[in-house]
């Protein structure tokens, strides 16, 4: 009876062992590894991304493509809404989505719908065999000499009498189109009825549109859905819907990605000037040069950027040229108006110094300084105040000082903002940065600011354009009051005797200062801190005290 339940078990694992083959066969048969299937974004998705997400049993680390939205796939070339994915596994279930926080498909069953060479239409929700497009020899040869170029600072020109133009696909468009015309429109005087022709994705989401009549007008659109204003042909040139503006399509070997000026508007003579470009190689090595109007004003070097500070008034030409290790060059220009501000009523932030990422030495006095203009309005006052945000985040306690010193104890960066009030009230701020070190203060780093052969050397402390000025606050204008106010008040204490010590001298203008930043335990009365008597207590005052300690006209 023993032996005849061990022939029962046997003969039962055997079955099993059987059974267990057969699956294994069957699974291996709907194995996805190596396969490539296809979406087609054929629904309302508006997106230029499509992700496919794949999975086993309930998911989790080891049964997944990848975590959500899984793994981006690729826009199959000549297509406009087509994707490709090949798996990499063995998965039973999918969806296709375009990102985090977007549209998604169900879940979907790979075996028995799926499978190498099927495309899923988003709109039938159904799988299909997957039919490659047709591309003509003629398209293709005309993509491929689209992105040669003959020479790095010259936009890619189109063979024959056509024109070639390229759109940056900026905001995300499925179906980008070009419309072209000369004229009023009309039969003969366009590329096609409107939208236009569907333009060819080169890639890096870059389209192209090459006709075989030169055309004066154009728009692009997103198969009319979104579109441009009417714009004029640029040959060779791409678009950016987001900024608006046409740029070579720079498809040399040694690419200028950005080249910028700041401020590049509401520029004054005296006012430091912020020069910076980036340009990518893959020889690599690339170095940057400035001029201004032909004239060097900092040779070929690693750092991006330098500072310009126009002395004069006018039109000037800034010209960006790069070079890499394998002698490619490119360049760029950018044309700056700079403008007087001795008529410009709103306070205006020149120069700053110590200047932008300067070094300073922890536990030795850092001086901050600021150059302002105009505030030609009132009394053609300017006043100047300092935040000073340490590594921590603490902050000193700001009262108006024509400079402000302070030493860094902790290491790291500094942010100074730098507040310059108008007599009339009106304010400007800017902020900048600089680097604390208990180090030596390095000496290979190329300066921010390069030497500047079209303007004078600036010297390392603030030098008004009139007279000196001494250490404590000095208003630009002498304010004159056209009568003296009352040289004492009810309580006995002479007028800008703000702490009371029966003195008048630079202690009482610091009080002051303090009570209007709101110190605990200040407090001065309009009678004894109105210096200009007209009724408050101001900075004003206070500039107005500091003139009349050296004056003493009561």
């Amino acid at each position: 009876m023993i032996k005849s339940k061990h022939k029962i078990t046997s003969v039962v694992l055997c079955a099993t062992l059987v059974l267990c083959a057969l699956l294994a066969v069957a699974l291996s048969a709907n194995a996805a590894s190596g396969d490539t299937i296809y979406v087609k974004v054929d629904n309302d998705w508006n997106t230029s991304v499509m992700y496919c997400y794949a999975w086993n049993g309930s998911g989790g680390s080891g049964n997944q493509n990848n975590s959500w939205p899984g793994l981006q796939m690729t826009k199959v070339a000549n297509t406009t809404n087509i994707y490709s994915y090949t798996m990499p596994a063995n998965y039973e279930r999918l969806i296709f989505n375009t990102g985090n926080g977007g549209s998604q498909t169900g879940n979907l069953t790979y075996a028995g719908n799926a499978g190498d060479g099927k495309i899923y239409s988003l709109k039938d929700e159904k799988w299909t065999q997957y039919v490659e497009p047709t591309t003509s020899a003629t398209q293709a040869t005309q993509a491929t000499q689209a992105t040669q170029a003959t020479q790095a600072t010259q936009a890619t020109q189109s063979s024959g009498s056509g024109i070639t133009v390229y759109l940056k696909n900026s905001k995300n468009w499925d179906s980008p189109y070009c419309y072209m015309w000369n004229g009023s429109g009309g039969s003969g005087n366009q590329n096609s009825g409107y939208p236009g022709l569907a333009m060819t994705n080169i890639g890096e989401d870059v389209w192209m549109y090459s006709s075989t009549t030169t055309y004066a007008n154009c728009i692009f659109s997103n198969n009319s859905a979104e579109k441009t204003s009417d714009l004029t042909a640029r040959d060779g040139y791409i678009f950016d819907p987001e900024t608006n503006q046409w740029e070579v399509y720079d498809t040399s070997p040694l690419q200028v990605r950005s080249y910028t000026a700041d401020p590049a508007t509401g520029i004054y003579a005296g006012m430091d000037v912020t020069l910076s470009a980036t340009a990518v190689s893959a020889d690599g090595g690339v170095t940057y040069q400035f001029s201004v109007n032909g004239a060097v004003i900092r040779s070929f070097g690693a750092g991006n950027s330098t500072v310009w500070t126009p002395t004069a008034t006018g039109t000037y030409t800034v010209t960006f040229d790069f070079r890499d290790s394998a002698g490619h060059t490119n360049s760029r220009e950018l044309t700056l108006t700079v403008a007087d501000d001795s008529a410009v009523s709103k306070p205006i932030i020149k120069k700053m110094t110590p200047s932008l990422g300067s070094y300073i030495r922890t536990g030795s006095p850092a001086t901050v300084t600021v150059n302002a203009g105009g505030g030609h309005t009132g009394t053609n006052l300017l006043f100047y105040k300092y935040v000073v945000t340490d590594p921590n985040g603490t902050q000193n306690t700001p009262y108006y000082t024509l400079t402000y010193t302070f030493t860094p104890y902790a290491e790291g960066e500094y942010t100074v903002n730098v507040y310059v009030q108008g007599s009339d009230n009106t304010t400007v701020n800017k902020s900048f940065t600089l680097n604390a070190t208990g180090g030596d203060i390095p000496t290979t780093a190329e300066p921010t600011t390069a030497p500047q052969p079209t303007t004078a050397p600036q010297p390392t402390t603030l030098q008004p354009t009139t007279a000196p000025q001494p250490t404590t606050l000095q208003p630009t204008t002498a304010p004159q009051p056209t009568t003296a106010p009352p040289a004492t008040d009810p309580s006995g204490y002479q007028r800008g005797d703000a702490n009371k010590d029966g003195k008048i001298n630079i202690k009482d203008a610091t009080y002051i200062q303090k009570f209007l930043a709101e110190y605990d335990g200040y407090f001065v009365s309009v009678a004894l801190g109105d210096m200009d008597g007209n009724g408050r207590v101001s900075i004003k005052d206070v500039t107005l005290l500091q003139w009349n300690i050296a004056e003493y006209w009561w």
